[in-house]
């Protein structure tokens, strides 16, 4: 059975299911350098994807659209080639408890100038289904919790076991925004006038920016008060809601910065983001407890999956792994709505086939495009050992391997890559790619020495967790050191074929380091670049890899090599 999960809201994406194997998902900002978070505005985008993998609508045995914000339904106003039309879908949360796996079934999915019948399921079963079925635990039969926390939704907290899933409650109210909001009143990307949704792309540079504070209790005080206040007591009757005015909750958030923001005058920014950062993640972990003593399941491990837009914390992340509160934590490298295209295909798979788990790989994203490379770039056949000797000499390399990976972060598809052994390369990259300064650059290590360089240094193919750079190591490796001392840490197994992990061995046998400065190869606040083509036209690296061929910049070639001459 052939499932297409369709996101046309932001992250816009398209994924293919096939017999319980992930076959694609192509998300739209992947495509032709389009902006972050680019939506699907036509639904020709879903043939083009199809067409990619040899495939005509009609050979889709089932279409389904994850569902978005509405009273009752969600509408879409979308073009279908010239042709406006108005689809309509899910709730972004179920309804009611036996909600999650009713389905809202529709005619009037307009494809190639032919009408298909599609189906909806509310958001968060999207992310539910995307996130225990790419799990370890769904591959042993094993049940699991789950926490969604989105960037318009409480965390919310369910159980997945026998095939079923049951809501079990919200563990406070405050929606997943909230980290948005906040940069929005204090820090580098204070607003004057602060209103609304915000600027999601602020959230994960607000969590690079705190490494330049310190938690203050006393600031901690104010923040603990105002929760109780405006909160615990305000809001109580919300916890176990189905239906939640978003836009009631996104003001309550917006209110208990205001009146946080006078009391907190006299203290850093840096601080103040520093120290909510703490009572957020402190609360997360304290009321996961209270609700797991609530809530006890006698069968089976306790596991923890964890999705939503607010999975691509690393810290909180980490902060419940190592509560002692489960066995394991799993987190997918898409748990934000990069995912919601694969999860809402997962969700039809598990209404007709049950909690099963998915075959998939996380580069599973669109492959490499032909086209022409502007003049000025030479290109010759390169070697992983050739290419390792160019890194070795302080050089970095955009590498761009095989398809993209799946979600937010490059990890080796779409990476610019360089060593890690000059404290001013991370300077360098952050320049080059229009950064602040206090931004991290993240290693990607072979995964058996990474307990070498780091602490835990555990598995962590998809940077979702945090480790802390062991001192001892960081005089080797100090442009991926951040200024706590912590790293977003990707590892990679050396036997892996993909190419990045034979580059990393190539390179371990020049240098004995098993690791390599590793960032997105993208334009300023797009998606990864498509080509080779795209990379050479931003030009500000010299040395392209492109599935086995190295482009060099003509004025580079004879240049002297290392950092001071990049």
């Amino acid at each position: 059975m052939r499932i297409c999960g369709i996101k046309l809201t932001h992250d816009g994406a398209i994924a293919l299911v096939e017999t319980g194997r992930l076959v694609f998902s192509v998300e739209q900002e992947k495509r032709g350098n389009n902006p972050r978070y680019q939506s699907i505005d036509n639904l020709d985008a879903i043939v083009v994807a199809l067409a990619e993998h040899g495939l005509d609508p009609k050979d889709v045995d089932q279409f389904v659209i994850d569902g978005w914000d509405g009273e009752g339904e969600s509408q879409f106003h979308i073009q279908s080639g010239a042709v406006p039309i108005t689809l309509k879908g899910a709730t972004y949360l179920e309804q009611h408890d036996e909600g999650l796996l009713t389905s809202s079934d529709h005619f009037g999915l307009m494809l190639d100038d032919r009408s298909f019948s599609y189906r909806s399921y509310p958001h968060v079963t999207g992310h539910l289904a995307s996130a225990y079925c790419t799990s370890p635990f769904a591959a042993a039969g094993a049940p699991a919790f789950c926490l969604v926390w989105d960037g318009a939704m409480f965390p919310r907290l369910y159980r997945v076991e026998h095939g079923s899933i049951q809501f079990l409650e919200s563990l406070f109210p405050i929606i997943g925004r909230a980290y948005v909001v906040a940069g929005h009143y204090f820090g580098p990307y204070m607003r004057t006038n602060p209103t609304g949704w915000g600027d999601r792309s602020i959230a994960g540079k607000v969590m690079a920016y705190i490494a330049l504070g310190s938690v203050d209790e006393d600031i901690v005080a104010v923040f603990r008060e105002l929760y109780e206040e405006r909160f615990a007591a305000e809001f109580a009757s919300c916890y176990g809601a189905h239906h939640i005015g978003m836009e009631c909750a996104l003001v309550a958030v917006h209110n208990f910065f205001e009146a946080s923001a006078p009391r907190l005058k006299a203290k850093s920014h840096e601080d103040v983001l520093a120290s909510f950062h703490s009572f957020l993640e402190s609360l997360l972990v304290q009321k996961m407890a209270i609700a797991l003593q609530r809530h006890s399941f006698a069968s089976g491990p306790r596991n923890l999956c964890i999705v939503g837009g607010c999975g691509l914390n690393i810290k909180w992340n980490s902060a419940l792994r190592v509560s002692g509160l489960f066995d394991d934590v799993w987190v997918p490298p898409f748990p934000n709505d990069s995912g919601s295209a694969i999860g809402a295909a997962c969700a039809a798979m598990v209404e007709h086939r049950g909690f099963m788990p998915l075959e998939w790989s996380v580069y599973s994203g669109p492959a490499l495009q032909r086209s022409d490379v502007p003049p000025g770039w030479a290109a010759a056949p390169c070697s992983m050992r050739e290419l390792a000797t160019i890194l070795a000499d302080n050089k970095p390399v955009i590498f761009l391997a095989g398809r993209a990976e799946l979600g937010p972060r490059a990890l080796g598809g779409r990476s610019i890559l360089a060593a890690a052994t000059s404290a001013a390369m991370k300077g360098h990259l952050n320049d080059i790619k229009c950064r602040e300064h206090f931004r991290p650059v993240a290693p990607i290590c072979l995964e058996d020495r990474a307990p070498e360089f780091f602490h835990p240094g555990t598995p962590d193919p998809y940077m979702l967790f945090d480790h802390q750079t062991r001192a001892d190591q960081r005089c080797k490796v100090p442009a991926v050191v951040h200024l706590d001392g912590s790293a977003r840490l990707q590892t990679i197994r050396r036997t892996s074929e993909h190419k990045v992990a034979e580059l990393l061995v190539e390179y371990e046998k020049l240098t004995d380091i098993p690791l390599l400065c590793n960032t997105s190869a993208n334009l300023h606040g797009r998606g990864f670049f498509p080509d080779a083509a795209a990379a050479c036209q931003w030009g500000r690296v010299d040395h392209i890899w492109c599935d086995g061929l190295l482009w060099t910049k003509m004025q580079a070639i004879s240049r002297p090599s290392g950092l001071a001459n990049v």
